[in-house]
Protein backbone atom coordinates (compact mmCIF):
# COMPACT_ATOMS: atom_id res chain seq x y z
CA UNK A 1 0.00 0.00 0.00
CA UNK A 2 1.46 2.96 -0.68
CA UNK A 3 2.01 6.32 2.01
CA UNK A 4 -1.24 7.76 0.32
CA UNK A 5 -3.34 4.96 0.95
CA UNK A 6 -1.89 4.24 4.55
CA UNK A 7 -2.75 8.04 5.26
CA UNK A 8 -6.33 7.42 4.05
CA UNK A 9 -6.38 3.99 6.39
CA UNK A 10 -5.07 5.56 9.39
CA UNK A 11 -7.98 8.99 9.14
CA UNK A 12 -10.56 6.02 8.64
CA UNK A 13 -9.36 4.47 11.85
CA UNK A 14 -9.18 8.09 13.72
CA UNK A 15 -13.02 8.99 12.68
CA UNK A 16 -14.01 5.55 13.50
CA UNK A 17 -12.83 5.55 17.14
CA UNK A 18 -13.79 8.65 17.84
CA UNK A 19 -17.66 8.23 16.48
CA UNK A 20 -16.90 4.88 18.98
CA UNK A 21 -15.86 7.15 21.77
CA UNK A 22 -19.06 9.95 21.02
CA UNK A 23 -21.61 6.89 20.85
CA UNK A 24 -20.19 5.58 24.10
CA UNK A 25 -20.19 9.17 25.80
CA UNK A 26 -23.90 9.62 24.66
CA UNK A 27 -24.89 6.35 26.27
CA UNK A 28 -23.43 7.09 29.63
CA UNK A 29 -24.80 10.80 29.52
CA UNK A 30 -27.90 9.22 28.98
CA UNK A 31 -27.77 6.20 32.15
CA UNK A 32 -25.69 7.94 34.29
CA UNK A 33 -25.78 12.00 33.42
CA UNK A 34 -29.39 12.25 32.76
CA UNK A 35 -31.03 10.70 36.40
CA UNK A 36 -28.60 12.62 38.04
CA UNK A 37 -29.62 16.53 37.43
CA UNK A 38 -27.70 16.36 34.11
CA UNK A 39 -24.23 17.06 35.45
CA UNK A 40 -20.47 15.55 35.44
CA UNK A 41 -17.09 16.30 36.19
CA UNK A 42 -15.01 16.28 33.61
CA UNK A 43 -12.68 13.29 35.15
CA UNK A 44 -15.37 11.06 35.84
CA UNK A 45 -16.41 11.23 32.34
CA UNK A 46 -12.68 10.27 31.26
CA UNK A 47 -12.54 7.68 34.11
CA UNK A 48 -16.15 6.11 32.78
CA UNK A 49 -14.55 6.43 29.12
CA UNK A 50 -11.16 4.92 30.08
CA UNK A 51 -13.05 1.49 31.89
CA UNK A 52 -14.81 1.41 28.30
CA UNK A 53 -11.13 0.94 26.48
CA UNK A 54 -11.40 5.06 25.24
CA UNK A 55 -8.02 6.53 26.07
CA UNK A 56 -8.08 10.09 27.50
CA UNK A 57 -7.08 12.01 24.39
CA UNK A 58 -9.73 10.52 22.79
CA UNK A 59 -12.12 10.91 25.63
CA UNK A 60 -11.61 14.61 26.14
CA UNK A 61 -11.76 14.92 22.06
CA UNK A 62 -15.38 13.22 22.17
CA UNK A 63 -16.39 15.95 24.93
CA UNK A 64 -15.65 18.94 22.51
CA UNK A 65 -17.49 17.62 19.99
CA UNK A 66 -20.39 16.84 21.75
CA UNK A 67 -20.23 20.42 23.80
CA UNK A 68 -19.33 21.78 19.92
CA UNK A 69 -22.67 20.32 18.74
CA UNK A 70 -24.89 22.04 21.59
CA UNK A 71 -25.57 19.19 23.77
CA UNK A 72 -22.94 20.29 27.08
CA UNK A 73 -22.18 23.10 28.30
CA UNK A 74 -19.35 23.77 30.47
CA UNK A 75 -18.69 25.56 34.03
CA UNK A 76 -15.49 25.90 35.33
CA UNK A 77 -14.70 25.36 38.82
CA UNK A 78 -11.05 26.26 39.37
CA UNK A 79 -8.89 23.97 37.55
CA UNK A 80 -11.80 21.31 37.11
CA UNK A 81 -14.87 21.39 34.59
CA UNK A 82 -17.97 20.64 35.32
CA UNK A 83 -20.52 19.82 32.36
CA UNK A 84 -24.30 19.92 32.06
CA UNK A 85 -26.51 18.97 29.62
CA UNK A 86 -27.97 21.43 27.73
CA UNK A 87 -31.75 21.38 27.10
CA UNK A 88 -31.37 20.12 23.34
CA UNK A 89 -29.65 17.14 25.28
CA UNK A 90 -31.71 16.53 27.96
CA UNK A 91 -34.37 16.20 25.18
CA UNK A 92 -32.47 14.00 23.00
CA UNK A 93 -31.66 11.56 25.65
CA UNK A 94 -34.80 11.50 27.15
CA UNK A 95 -36.36 10.22 24.03
CA UNK A 96 -33.60 8.00 23.43
CA UNK A 97 -34.15 6.28 27.14
CA UNK A 98 -37.99 6.01 26.54
CA UNK A 99 -37.71 4.56 22.82
CA UNK A 100 -35.08 2.34 24.05
CA UNK A 101 -36.56 1.06 27.12
CA UNK A 102 -40.06 0.93 25.67
CA UNK A 103 -38.85 -0.96 22.87
CA UNK A 104 -40.51 -4.41 22.30
CA UNK A 105 -41.43 -4.13 26.07
CA UNK A 106 -45.13 -6.07 25.04
CA UNK A 107 -46.91 -6.74 22.35
CA UNK A 108 -49.60 -4.56 20.86
CA UNK A 109 -52.30 -5.03 18.79
CA UNK A 110 -53.26 -4.32 15.26
CA UNK A 111 -55.91 -2.59 13.49
CA UNK A 112 -54.50 -3.36 10.27
CA UNK A 113 -54.14 0.06 9.04
CA UNK A 114 -50.98 1.20 7.71
CA UNK A 115 -49.61 5.14 7.32
CA UNK A 116 -47.70 5.54 3.64
CA UNK A 117 -45.79 8.84 3.54
CA UNK A 118 -44.16 10.70 0.34
CA UNK A 119 -41.24 12.96 0.60
CA UNK A 120 -39.42 14.40 -2.51
CA UNK A 121 -36.13 15.73 -1.30
CA UNK A 122 -33.59 15.56 -3.95
CA UNK A 123 -30.84 13.96 -3.94
CA UNK A 124 -28.68 17.31 -3.92
CA UNK A 125 -30.38 17.75 -0.44
CA UNK A 126 -27.83 15.24 0.96
CA UNK A 127 -28.12 16.58 4.22
CA UNK A 128 -31.48 16.68 4.29
CA UNK A 129 -32.11 13.60 3.13
CA UNK A 130 -30.20 11.84 5.71
CA UNK A 131 -32.03 14.04 8.39
CA UNK A 132 -35.14 12.70 7.30
CA UNK A 133 -34.27 9.22 7.02
CA UNK A 134 -33.00 9.17 10.49
CA UNK A 135 -35.90 10.26 11.90
CA UNK A 136 -38.14 7.64 9.92
CA UNK A 137 -36.23 5.41 10.61
CA UNK A 138 -36.29 5.86 14.77
CA UNK A 139 -39.41 5.73 13.93
CA UNK A 140 -39.88 1.73 12.88
CA UNK A 141 -40.66 3.38 9.11
CA UNK A 142 -39.16 1.83 5.70
CA UNK A 143 -38.87 2.64 2.37
CA UNK A 144 -39.95 -0.19 0.26
CA UNK A 145 -39.16 2.74 -3.08
CA UNK A 146 -37.17 5.92 -3.19
CA UNK A 147 -39.16 8.57 -1.79
CA UNK A 148 -41.86 6.49 -0.18
CA UNK A 149 -42.34 4.92 3.27
CA UNK A 150 -44.55 3.10 5.31
CA UNK A 151 -45.01 1.65 8.56
CA UNK A 152 -48.22 -0.89 9.85
CA UNK A 153 -48.92 1.70 12.77
CA UNK A 154 -51.28 4.56 11.75
CA UNK A 155 -50.70 5.90 14.88
CA UNK A 156 -47.68 7.25 14.66
CA UNK A 157 -48.94 9.80 12.12
CA UNK A 158 -48.65 13.12 14.91
CA UNK A 159 -45.13 11.58 14.92
CA UNK A 160 -44.57 11.80 11.28
CA UNK A 161 -46.35 15.20 11.44
CA UNK A 162 -43.74 16.31 13.55
CA UNK A 163 -40.61 15.30 11.31
CA UNK A 164 -42.11 16.49 8.50
CA UNK A 165 -42.75 20.34 10.09
CA UNK A 166 -39.63 20.25 11.94
CA UNK A 167 -37.71 19.56 8.48
CA UNK A 168 -39.87 21.95 6.66
CA UNK A 169 -41.36 19.56 3.89
CA UNK A 170 -44.97 20.28 4.19
CA UNK A 171 -44.85 21.30 0.68
CA UNK A 172 -43.58 18.04 -0.72
CA UNK A 173 -44.70 15.65 1.69
CA UNK A 174 -48.12 13.76 1.75
CA UNK A 175 -49.84 11.03 4.04
CA UNK A 176 -52.20 8.43 4.00
CA UNK A 177 -53.66 6.01 6.66
CA UNK A 178 -55.86 2.93 6.13
CA UNK A 179 -55.89 -0.88 5.59
CA UNK A 180 -54.22 -2.63 2.55
CA UNK A 181 -55.99 -2.45 -0.71
CA UNK A 182 -54.79 -6.38 -1.29
CA UNK A 183 -53.21 -5.40 -4.48
CA UNK A 184 -49.36 -6.59 -4.76
CA UNK A 185 -47.82 -8.75 -2.02
CA UNK A 186 -47.36 -7.42 1.30
CA UNK A 187 -44.14 -9.96 2.26
CA UNK A 188 -42.37 -8.71 -0.88
CA UNK A 189 -43.43 -5.04 -0.04
CA UNK A 190 -42.13 -5.79 3.53
CA UNK A 191 -38.98 -7.36 2.72
CA UNK A 192 -38.45 -4.34 -0.05
CA UNK A 193 -39.06 -1.89 3.09
CA UNK A 194 -36.93 -3.53 5.71
CA UNK A 195 -34.00 -6.31 6.41
CA UNK A 196 -35.55 -8.48 8.08
CA UNK A 197 -32.93 -11.56 7.72
CA UNK A 198 -30.26 -9.17 9.10
CA UNK A 199 -32.55 -7.83 11.97
CA UNK A 200 -32.91 -11.43 13.02
CA UNK A 201 -29.00 -12.32 12.53
CA UNK A 202 -28.80 -9.47 14.79
CA UNK A 203 -31.08 -10.06 17.51
CA UNK A 204 -29.82 -13.90 17.47
CA UNK A 205 -25.95 -12.78 18.01
CA UNK A 206 -27.38 -10.65 21.07
CA UNK A 207 -28.97 -13.38 22.87
CA UNK A 208 -26.06 -15.26 21.93
CA UNK A 209 -23.42 -12.60 23.58
CA UNK A 210 -25.72 -11.37 26.50
CA UNK A 211 -28.02 -13.99 27.91
CA UNK A 212 -25.87 -15.46 30.84
CA UNK A 213 -23.57 -12.69 31.48
CA UNK A 214 -22.53 -12.76 35.41
CA UNK A 215 -19.91 -10.14 36.54
CA UNK A 216 -17.65 -10.27 39.73
CA UNK A 217 -17.32 -6.44 40.37
CA UNK A 218 -18.98 -3.03 39.79
CA UNK A 219 -16.56 -2.41 37.18
CA UNK A 220 -17.67 -5.66 35.29
CA UNK A 221 -21.26 -4.32 36.09
CA UNK A 222 -20.63 -0.87 34.58
CA UNK A 223 -18.73 -1.73 31.47
CA UNK A 224 -21.14 -4.61 31.20
CA UNK A 225 -24.45 -2.38 31.22
CA UNK A 226 -23.03 0.15 29.30
CA UNK A 227 -21.94 -2.50 26.21
CA UNK A 228 -25.48 -4.06 26.90
CA UNK A 229 -27.28 -0.65 26.33
CA UNK A 230 -24.53 -0.15 23.13
CA UNK A 231 -25.97 -3.04 21.59
CA UNK A 232 -29.71 -2.68 22.63
CA UNK A 233 -29.80 0.71 21.39
CA UNK A 234 -29.47 0.13 17.44
CA UNK A 235 -32.77 -2.29 17.37
CA UNK A 236 -35.04 -0.01 17.15
CA UNK A 237 -33.72 1.92 14.13
CA UNK A 238 -33.59 -1.82 12.49
CA UNK A 239 -36.44 -3.22 14.01
CA UNK A 240 -40.15 -2.24 12.77
CA UNK A 241 -41.09 -4.01 15.67
CA UNK A 242 -44.17 -5.36 12.92
CA UNK A 243 -47.37 -6.35 14.07
CA UNK A 244 -47.08 -11.06 14.92
CA UNK A 245 -49.89 -10.97 12.01
CA UNK A 246 -47.14 -10.33 9.80
CA UNK A 247 -44.48 -12.12 10.77
CA UNK A 248 -43.88 -15.54 9.14
CA UNK A 249 -42.62 -17.53 12.00
CA UNK A 250 -41.47 -16.88 15.59
CA UNK A 251 -39.75 -13.38 16.12
CA UNK A 252 -36.50 -13.30 18.40
CA UNK A 253 -37.05 -10.21 19.20
CA UNK A 254 -39.24 -10.51 22.26
CA UNK A 255 -37.07 -13.30 23.61
CA UNK A 256 -33.77 -10.67 22.73
CA UNK A 257 -35.77 -7.81 25.04
CA UNK A 258 -36.44 -10.03 27.66
CA UNK A 259 -32.54 -10.70 27.72
CA UNK A 260 -32.00 -6.95 27.61
CA UNK A 261 -34.15 -6.00 30.42
CA UNK A 262 -33.13 -8.55 32.54
CA UNK A 263 -29.45 -7.80 32.59
CA UNK A 264 -30.18 -4.59 32.75
CA UNK A 265 -32.13 -5.22 36.12
CA UNK A 266 -29.03 -7.00 37.11
CA UNK A 267 -26.29 -4.93 36.49
CA UNK A 268 -27.99 -1.63 36.84
CA UNK A 269 -27.35 -1.00 41.37
CA UNK A 270 -23.91 -2.29 40.90
CA UNK A 271 -23.41 -0.37 37.61
CA UNK A 272 -24.68 2.62 39.36
CA UNK A 273 -22.52 2.64 42.84
CA UNK A 274 -19.62 1.78 40.12
CA UNK A 275 -20.60 5.21 38.53
CA UNK A 276 -21.27 6.80 42.21
CA UNK A 277 -17.28 6.06 43.13
CA UNK A 278 -15.66 7.34 39.88
CA UNK A 279 -17.64 10.58 40.25
CA UNK A 280 -16.46 10.65 44.22
CA UNK A 281 -12.68 9.96 42.75
CA UNK A 282 -13.10 13.21 40.00
CA UNK A 283 -14.76 15.43 43.15
CA UNK A 284 -11.94 14.82 45.20
CA UNK A 285 -9.29 15.52 43.15
CA UNK A 286 -7.80 18.88 42.89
Amino acid sequence: MDKDGSADVAERQRDRAAASARSLLLTVLGEFVLPRQGEVWTGTLVAALGALGVEEKSARQALARTAAEGLLASTRHGRRVRWSLTESADRLLREGTERIYGFMRKPHDWDGRWLVLTAGVPETQRQLRHRLRTRLTWLGLGSPAPGLWVVPEASKADAVRDVVRELELGDRAYAWTGTSADIGDTATLISAAWDLDDVEKRYLAFIERFEGTTVTTNREAFVSQVLLIQEWRRFPFLDPDLPAELLDHDWPGPRAAAVFHDLRNRLHRRAQAEWDQMDEDAASRT
